[in-house]
């Protein structure tokens, strides 16, 4: 069987991904390059790529969210989608992977690169997704590939197979040998590599690798194994059957070579993907949909353009779509899909009458479709085929307008970013009278932000999210609140004596009625407790208090002015005497924090914690994460609002935390005297 029997029909949808700085949209440019789809590739440091246009993007110098074009290759559409590779917005691929094909995972030929790299191949692994590691800038390799795979390794669950020997002169690598194909071919830039005989002093190491990639592929194929046993050449064709075979499965990851920058080695990945990456049936299959059932398709992004309004891009699973079909989402909302085009289609506004399994989509006017739903034709609700899992905050910012007419347009203009890009949240802290943006990092907010103002016109101050602190008491005591008041009516009188005293952190409140005789009526005293509850919303430092025991022992009444007013007046009164009197403690919420790094920043990260108060409690190997750790402690929430900035830091941008509430605990000193005074400040 020739090589285009193996192909799987259907538009292609691939995943760009890769570490920070690998050349992955240099790489996405010379695909545009190659595909016709650009007379000439963009350059990433020049600003004027096609991929990362946006002018945070360009400011920042790298991806802030995903870039989407459709090309046609060969005849074929093929989709690219190229994901951000920073730390801090590497979360948008987990919308979009799922319902791809497969990924290109780009890298450098450079072992410092292992711990990144595995931060990405373990999203794709975790998606289930098939997937190819081109490893560029082969040109500055300084070790032999066949040294350089074993070394990255360690960053797949799966064997890394290398698929292409590089050939060099002078120290350059001018070309590459196929493995699969036993052929050579001289790179010229931006053009089509030119085959030639394999040389003559490459042969030796040409045989050598491809009995490494057979073995490899023989550890999933018996007669394969059987035929190297025997010393018998296999077929062309079974080897490109289980090249293709394993890949799709998932059971090896395809190393190819090249330079995206002189667009060495692209055209050969676009014929692998091509011929050996799954289709929509392969994926539909893998994602455990049936080939029968209404048209379906799932979300993977959402975008606000200035201007051109509302558009949501999706993945067409199974079936057809066409403007004005009622669908239904797998959150249950309805909705009518308004005008379609191909995404990122480059010969203008491709507009389709109808679009067919396996195309990514650009619906406009669909609000009630979101990033991460899977819809389908009719009025039934269908299973999300991928559930969107988000990280946890890292950072946030507390936001305020400079100017307060812009209130009402600021909770607008979050709201269409959180739609955008959901590992931002929102949320409104009703005690510190904060809004605050949640994210994975200080970059990550600052494009947020920057967003706010190029786009929505909504300029904000940024600051560090109050500490949500609370207080306590010292010191048992016992004080009477006594509210009288006289009118021209009835009059005001309630009169109370309670007994107040500290209790175990973690306590609470506790009311409690010792009233005998009646000397306080039995209908007044959910009035007390009403008082007390709301004197203990803010004690004399300016925060709620917690952990106290108040007994109601003692009383007096008036038959004619006593009301429920006047003894949650006598309540309120008495407990913030009571308060006044007992000591008060100021308590800082501290929280267990699971921190992750690299093994070899453990030493840093040890540091760093502890240098903010943190309270080591051990650490141990990262369970399934070759070459991490995850070092446990317990520090004060105050020293985890820029935590994520220093550890970043100290982890050449890889390193990553987890945190829940653990405890309030008195705090004392300088500490506590430099919250105070901010406390009071605000």
């Amino acid at each position: 069987m020739g090589i285009s029997g193996r192909r799987s029909p259907g538009p292609r949808c691939i995943a760009l991904a890769g570490p920070f700085q690998s050349g992955k949209t240099s790489l996405f440019e010379a695909i545009l390059k190659r595909t016709g789809t650009l007379e000439k590739a963009g350059d990433v440091d020049a600003g004027t790529s096609f991929g990362d246009a946006s002018p945070e993007a360009r400011s920042h110098g790298h991806g802030v969210e995903p870039s989407v074009v459709t090309v046609d290759w060969l005849g074929e559409p093929m989709t690219f989608i190229d994901c951000p590779g920073s730390t801090e917005f590497m979360h948008a691929m987990r919308s979009v992977v799922p319902v791809c094909d497969a990924a290109v995972v780009v890298c450098k030929p450079d072992e410092r690169k292992l711990a990144s790299l595995q931060l990405v191949l373990r999203e794709l692994e975790d998606a289930g997704i098939p997937r190819i590691l081109f490893l560029n800038k082969i040109d500055a390799a300084t070790d032999r590939v066949q040294q350089i795979i074993p070394l990255l390794q360690p960053a797949s669950r799966v064997p890394l197979v290398l698929r292409q020997l590089p050939l060099w002169s002078n120290g350059i690598a001018v070309g590459f040998v196929d493995l699969a194909l036993e052929r050579a071919f001289i790179y010229r830039e931006h053009a089509p590599s030119e085959v030639v005989d394999v040389p003559v002093d490459s042969l030796a190491l040409e045989k050598e690798a491809r009995f490494a990639m057979l073995e490899r592929l023989a550890d999933h194929d018996d007669s394969l194994l059987e035929e190297l046993l025997g010393d018998i050449e296999p077929p062309q064709d079974q080897i490109f059957d289980d090249l293709r075979r394993e890949v799709q499965e998932g059971l090896v990851v395809p190393v190819m070579i090249g330079s995206a920058k002189s667009g060495h080695g692209v055209g050969r990945l676009l014929k692998s993907l091509r011929h050996d990456a799954p289709g929509p049936t392969e994926t539909r299959r893998r994602l455990g949909l049936p080939d029968d059932g209404p048209a379906l398709a799932h979300v993977v992004r959402t975008v606000h353009a200035t201007h051109g309004g509302r558009s949501t891009v999706a993945r067409v699973l199974r079936g057809k779509f066409k403007e004005g079909d009622v669908v239904t989402d797998s959150d249950g909302h309805e909705t009518k899909l308004g005008p379609l085009s191909i995404a990122g289609a480059t010969n203008g506004r491709a507009r389709p009458a109808e679009v067919g399994e396996g195309m990514t989509i650009s619906i406009a006017r669909a609000e009630a479709l979101t990033t991460g739903v899977t819809f389908a034709a009719g009025r039934f609700a269908p299973e999300c085929i991928a559930p969107l899992e988000l990280p946890e905050p890292l950072h946030a910012f507390a936001l305020e307008t400079r100017d307060p007419k812009d209130d009402a347009k600021l909770s607008a203009a979050l709201n269409k970013l959180a739609e955008e890009d959901p590992g931002l949240t929102v949320t409104h802290d009703a005690t510190a009278h904060e809004i605050r943006l949640g994210g994975q990092g200080e970059v990550h907010l600052r494009v947020a932000v920057e967003k706010l103002a190029s786009r929505y016109g909504v300029v904000v101050e940024a600051k560090p999210p109050q500490v949500d602190y609370h207080e306590s008491i010292r010191k048992a005591v016992q004080v009477r609140g006594r509210h009288k008041k006289q009118t021209g009516g009835h009059g005001q009188f309630g009169d109370v004596v309670l007994r107040v005293a500290p209790l175990p952190r973690g306590a609470g409140i506790s009311f409690i009625d010792e009233i005998t005789g009646g000397v306080v009526p039995r209908q007044y005293i959910s009035s007390v407790e009403h008082g007390v509850r709301e004197a203990l919303q803010k004690g004399p430092l300016g925060c709620p208090v917690v952990d106290v025991e108040v007994r109601l022992v003692d009383g007096s009444y008036h038959s004619v002015d006593s009301s429920d007013m006047a003894f949650r007046a006598a309540g309120r009164i008495a407990m913030q005497e009571a308060l006044a009197q007992a000591g008060a403690v100021l308590l800082e919420p501290v929280h267990a924090v699971d921190v992750a790094v690299p093994s070899d920043a453990m030493a840093r990260a040890v540091a760093l914690v502890s240098g903010r108060r943190g309270q080591i409690l051990g650490y141990d190997s990262r369970p399934g994460w070759q070459g991490w750790d995850v070092l446990q402690a317990l520090m004060p929430e105050a020293e985890l609002r820029d935590f994520i900035v220093e550890l970043r830091s100290a982890t050449s941008g890889l390193g990553t935390f987890r945190t829940q509430f653990d405890h309030l605990a008195e705090t004392t000193g300088r500490t506590a005297e430099a919250a105070i005074r901010r406390l009071q400040a605000h």
